[in-house]
């Protein structure tokens, strides 16, 4: 009987371990809010930072169009060559002769792994087609801000690191600014998070997830597995989140959290950093009346 009993509790504890398990998961693909910088390799936290400098993703896109590659084979070239930061880069210096010297090379030497590297570019680059906020004709369209804050502490919920970037209200207050999909996709989850507030996650054609936080309202009642458009209200900017009761506002200043997330071979949602994406987007607008 001791036995049985000893193999039963064993039972039951691998179970319960189980389910905590799942549980554990679930939370997390839940609230991508939560992921926290974790031991990633030098290579993998250069490719996180998405380091892209001022005007080089244009002049990129420029080059794609003029070799006939892809914005991403362009981009992992010169990211690898400049060790994934281009912020000190010219981008007078992304030539198209430069380009093919250093595609060739890295086809030769390493033809898998640039292959990966611009498909990740790709899925992101191409997903991402408007800014997140619309032009408007209002006094106050253009009242807001935004920084690179990849990385900076935060200690709600546990002390963990800011992993997205925060379009700020200028003063308009909760409510002004309309939200629209910056891509196609598939919302893949919506409704309160604690750390998020009101939030929608959107899953564009790529693989690339989309996050938006802290949402004063909906523009309707979305449903997981409903299809959006690039460029539609999703709904518009507040202060939700940080507290328990789902409604919570008033804890922080009215802003929108916007996330990007990969899906890769070894990660199931990669965090990375939407700051250079958003300034490549920002003249890229849907028209909005507010």
């Amino acid at each position: 009987m001791g036995k049985k009993h000893s193999l039963a509790a064993l039972g039951g504890s691998v179970l319960l371990l189980g389910i905590l398990l799942t549980v554990m998961l679930h939370h997390l693909l839940e609230n991508p809010f939560y992921y926290q910088l974790g031991e990633y390799t030098t290579e993998e936290e250069g490719f996180r930072a998405m380091a892209f400098g001022e005007g080089n993703l244009e002049a990129m896109r420029a080059l794609a169009d003029e070799s006939g590659l892809s914005l991403g084979e362009v981009c992992g070239a010169f990211m690898v060559e400049d060790e994934y930061d281009l912020t000190g880069e010219r981008p007078g210096r992304l030539t198209l002769r430069r380009l093919r010297d250093l595609r060739e090379s890295m086809t030769e030497k390493k033809p898998v792994e640039f292959a990966k590297l611009s498909r990740a570019y790709e899925a992101i680059l191409s997903d991402a087609v408007y800014f997140p906020l619309p032009a408007g004709d209002s006094e106050g369209a253009g009242n807001y801000g935004y920084g690179d804050s990849w990385g900076a502490e935060r200690t709600y919920g546990g002390e963990r690191r800011h992993e997205g970037t925060d379009l700020m209200d200028g003063g308009n207050g909760r409510g002004f600014f309309p939200v629209v999909s910056v891509s196609d996709g598939v919302v893949e989850h919506v409704g309160w998070l604690e750390l998020g507030g009101w939030r929608i996650g959107i899953r564009a054609p790529g693989g690339t997830y989309f996050y938006y936080a802290h949402l004063d309202s909906y523009d309707h009642e979305f449903a997981v597995g409903e299809e959006v458009r690039a460029g539609q209200l999703l709904g518009f900017m507040g202060d939700s989140g940080y507290g328990k009761v789902p409604g919570t506002v008033g804890n922080f200043a009215v802003h929108l959290h916007f996330g990007i997330y990969l899906r890769t071979d070894h990660f199931e949602e990669l965090a990375v950093n939407p700051y250079w994406i958003l300034r490549f987007l920002e003249e890229k607008k849907v028209k909005y009346a507010y």
